[in-house]
């Protein structure tokens, strides 16, 4: 049968295999494009792979007397032609009406192409003999590589992060930076393997503009007594974002600028102190911000102002035990949890927007999540109380039923309340119709709820959060709340819109 099928296909095509190759004409080549553009790559960082297809429109089979690079050997690009790899090539064949793949790479080190600047726009002519030509074109972005070191027997530096259940030190792949390390500037971008960590006692500076990029299984742990400033400051530019910090995966291309999952997370361990974050994005790490704790003072461990987290694979802020205070801030989309207030703690949020609209795979768990306890694995529960969840003026929605739940198993306090806040919430199930914690007329929990309406975001699944004229949460904002300046540097209206934003017009 399998016979058969063969000969009907080399029937069907005839199965020449006597084709004489003449040297190919002027205009007998199709490109499908006349510019590879290798998107910015760090120096000495290999890019991904681009294609460039080679089309013969002509009913001969044609031979392409040579393929090279005006560079030469001594190009920065790679090729495979046709399955061939090098940086020439000599007698190409294409059948008729066929086409042959060139497949592009580069590195480039920055040191070897300028002296004076940290970016410099490398390119190369890439000839199919004298009938057509196509430019290769990348960005080569120089940056400070921060990674572990090696010892004598190959084995990387380790940040000690526990102790098992046999007494053994357990560490995590990384390194403590050094004293002339700890300030991060706008100068040139910073690229990360590993997780670099903040000593005891010693302070991280995120200066405005500073951008951080994180490799695969790489992140940021700040030890006890440490802690971690992101200094950004407003933007004049939307797209360039000149002051924001911002915190990313190392791959530039923009196949990967909603990927999540690219990198680790921003770990603050129990013990580290008076973090601030300012105008800073953290996207498509696993958790944007794991608090983990706070450091046992009046004042809050975790202060976020002017803060977009968003396209983390699990959590944008995972707190536990923790005291933070959010205002301005976006917590997007994520593959489970938006904010995870977790193990009890305290927390007041002001013109904060948690809003999920996860597309990436099914999510089960809600925008917000509440609760006070870690089951481990012997079913027995460690428990906290949740001394305050205080949501002002905030937005709670995404693509679920229900974006809002509380979770309490032990019997100490358990305080929240929404005030003049939009909840995603449809009751949809015994359990949650029957728990006095989802009365939202009780004016313990809510005040002045906006349920299920409308927040005409502008373009959800892209993490841009702003609302619309078509909202329904425009001037519904409590006037006691202090937040004049929103998170894109408007003014706010008496009574103010709900969340970070100040509604904008969409023109159609």
């Amino acid at each position: 049968m399998l016979l058969s099928g063969v000969i009907i296909v080399c029937f069907s095509s005839g199965c020449r295999t006597d084709f004489s190759f003449r040297p190919v004409k002027s205009s007998e080549l199709r490109f499908s494009r006349d510019t590879v553009y290798l998107d910015t790559v760090f120096t000495g960082i290999s890019s991904s792979t681009y294609t460039l297809k080679v089309y013969n429109i002509t009913d001969d089979a044609v031979s392409i007397p040579s393929i090279s690079l005006d560079n030469g050997e001594n190009s920065n690009f790679r090729l495979n032609v046709d399955g061939m790899s090098g940086k020439s090539f000599l007698d190409v064949e294409i059948l008729p009406k066929d086409s042959i793949y060139v497949y592009v790479e580069t590195t480039a080190a920055i040191a070897k192409l300028t002296s004076e600047k940290t970016q410099f726009l490398y390119e190369d002519k890439l000839h199919f003999a004298d009938v057509g030509k196509v430019t290769l074109l990348t960005l080569v972005q120089d940056a400070v590589f921060l990674y572990p070191e090696k010892d004598s027997e190959g084995l990387k530096e380790a940040i000690p992060i526990g102790i098992d259940d046999n007494g053994n030190t357990v560490g995590i792949e990384g390194f403590y930076l050094e004293d002339d390390e700890l300030i991060f500037s706008n100068e040139k971008p910073y690229v990360v393997y590993g997780f670099m960590g903040v000593p005891s006692g010693k302070t991280a500076v995120f200066e405005a503009g500073a951008r951080i990029y994180f490799h695969k299984n790489s992140g940021v742990i700040v030890a006890k007594d440490a802690t971690m400033l992101v200094n950004g400051q407003p933007s004049a530019d939307p797209i360039a974002l000149e002051g924001e910090v911002i915190f990313e995966g190392d791959r530039l291309e923009p196949l990967y600028d909603f990927i999540p999952g690219q990198w680790g997370a921003i770990w603050l361990t129990q013990g580290s102190t008076q973090h601030q974050f300012n105008h800073a994005t953290i996207k498509n790490a696993t958790v944007g911000i794991l608090m983990d704790y706070n450091d046992e003072t009046p004042n809050p461990t975790l202060t976020l102002k002017n803060t977009q987290i968003h396209n983390s694979s699990a959590a944008n802020l995972w707190a536990k035990t923790a005291h933070v205070y959010a205002e301005n801030t976006v917590f997007g989309n994520a593959g489970q949890l938006s904010f995870y207030g977790n193990l009890g703690g305290k927390y007041i949020f002001n013109h904060c927007t948690f809003a999920n609209y996860w597309n990436n795979g099914f999510r089960s768990t809600p925008a917000v999540l509440l609760d006070d306890y870690v089951r481990l694995n012997d079913n027995t529960d460690i428990i906290e109380p949740l001394e305050e969840a205080t949501f002002n003026n905030c937005i709670i929605e995404g693509n679920q039923l229900v974006e809002f739940y509380v979770d309490k198993v032990g019997t100490g306090a358990f305080n929240f309340k929404l005030n003049h806040t939009a909840l995603q919430f449809e009751n949809s199930s015994k359990a949650i119709t029957e728990n006095p914690f989802f009365d939202l007329e009780n004016n313990t929990f809510y005040n002045q709820i906006i349920r299920n309406a409308t927040p005409a975001f502008v373009l959800p699944e892209e993490n841009d959060m702003r609302i619309s004229q078509e909202s329904d949460f425009i001037l519904k904002g409590d006037v006691n709340i202090q937040v004049p300046v929103d998170l894109a540097g408007e003014n706010r209206t008496s009574p103010p819109d709900l969340g970070a934003y100040q509604h904008v017009i969409i023109e159609d």
